[in-house]
């Protein structure tokens, strides 16, 4: 029987697969180690933002419930606080003294928008469903707010009217330092009954619309792309700013925050446009409903569609919005009793119209 002698350097071949397994294991531990560190630096990042945006946002996260809130989440406490008696509120002598007169004539201005056709949505594939297609549409001519319309010119129709404040008014008076912000927390039935007192009225989407992108068909109210300093949109104040902050940002027409600082309300329903492929489900108001017992003890709800009501549209984007949502063409909706911090409206009218 011969011995088992080998060369120097030649591995037997029971080691040579030994060493082939330690090797696959090594890979493969180092493949999973790699996993879990990315998903945990992918974790990391997503928290690290999240403290980003809860740091921006215009109140402490932790007092949430004494705030006034998202869209829809104020709700009940609208209809808790729709027949309460204000307290305190403004005459019309001490509303008109909270501006100059200069200023007043500058809010209360209009801007012109000539009769004519312009380009209408949009048919850029990765956009929402609702903003397609791009269409051709023509308008008579007509005059549309320079501004959002402002917490002072809103007290103005409060003291005129007594209609009952926004929420977010302590004892119906404008938070300090905010009276040339534009007026939030007003639904669209609000927008509408202050369009009816100024003797105008809500523009309609595509009023709105023109009159940020004129007619050929940009993107944002300045041009193609998006430029933050131009506009006050996704937490980057971390609340509303002044109607005359972003001179930069104003439209062809010389209309302003036309994108970013609040969503408008407009006068029309939120209905598929000519062509459209959208899911018909997208257009539908969803109601949150509770499937049984156990799911109302805790919580737990499901969106149904339902028929029986209708969204309202709103334009322009956001304080909060993501940055795309500020687009000309963007389409949010909400229904038209919700009133929100992001929530407000401009006024247009006929031109010619007194």
């Amino acid at each position: 029987m011969k011995a088992d002698v080998r060369r120097p350097g030649v591995i037997a071949p029971e080691q040579s697969a030994a060493r082939k397994r330690y090797l696959a294991a090594t890979v493969v531990t180092c493949v999973v180690l790699t996993m879990i560190f990315s998903a945990a630096h992918v974790v990391k990042l997503g928290s690290n933002r999240m403290e980003e945006m809860r740091s921006k946002s215009s109140y402490d996260v932790a007092e949430m419930k004494t705030k006034i809130r998202a869209a829809g989440e104020d709700v009940l406490l609208q209809k808790k606080r729709a027949t309460a008696i204000v307290k305190s509120s403004y005459t019309v002598a001490e509303v008109e003294s909270l501006l100059t007169p200069e200023q007043w004539q500058e809010l209360d201005s209009m801007v012109m928008v000539p009769a004519g056709e312009f380009l209408m949505g949009t048919n850029r594939a990765r956009d929402d469903v609702q903003n397609r297609p791009q269409h051709q549409i023509k308008l008579d001519a007509y005059l549309i707010d320079k501004y959002p319309v402002t917490n002072a010119q809103y007290a103005r129709f409060v003291a005129a009217t007594g209609h009952r404040p926004p929420l977010n008014w302590k004892d119906g008076r404008i938070p300090d330092g905010t009276e040339m912000h534009p007026v939030t927390m007003v639904s669209w039935f609000d927008a509408v009954g202050y369009a009816r007192w100024a003797g105008k009225r809500l523009p309609t989407e595509a009023e709105w619309e023109k009159a940020a992108r004129g007619t050929d068909g940009r993107r944002w109210p300045w041009g193609e792309k998006m430029e933050p300093a131009r506009l006050n949109t996704y937490y980057s104040v971390g609340s509303t700013t002044p109607v005359t902050q972003y001179k930069s940002g104003a439209s062809p027409y010389g209309a302003m925050d036309m994108a970013g600082n609040v969503g408008q309300w407009t006068a029309d329903d939120f209905l598929p446009y000519p062509g459209s492929d959208a899911p018909e489900d997208v257009f539908k108001v969803k109601v949150a409903q509770a499937n049984s017992a156990a799911d109302r003890a805790m919580r737990v709800v499901d969106l149904v569609p339902t028929d029986k009501k209708i969204y309202k549209v709103l334009r322009g984007g956001s304080w909060k919005s993501d940055p795309f949502s500020t687009s000309s063409y963007h389409r949010n909706f909400s229904l038209p009793y919700y009133a929100s911090d992001f929530y407000g409206f401009r006024c247009a009218k006929d031109a010619g119209s007194s």
